[in-house]
């Protein structure tokens, strides 16, 4: 996994979780969807750039 891509995978999960944290306590919905999005299109970044690693070695 390039080091830019996996740097990009943990800030989105990371920006994710925040938001859906922040979400939850103030009782906002909308925000808490949100950071659910943003952690899981990280996660799938992730998932994404390790299935390259297995494939090209």
């Amino acid at each position: 996994m390039s080091a830019d891509e996996k740097s990009q995978a943990k800030t989105e999960q990371a920006k994710g979780k925040v938001k859906k944290a922040a979400g939850r306590i103030v009782g906002n919905e909308r925000l808490t969807a949100e950071g659910h999005g943003e952690e899981t299109k990280g996660d799938a970044r992730q998932v994404k750039e390790t299935a390259k690693d297995v494939l090209t070695d």
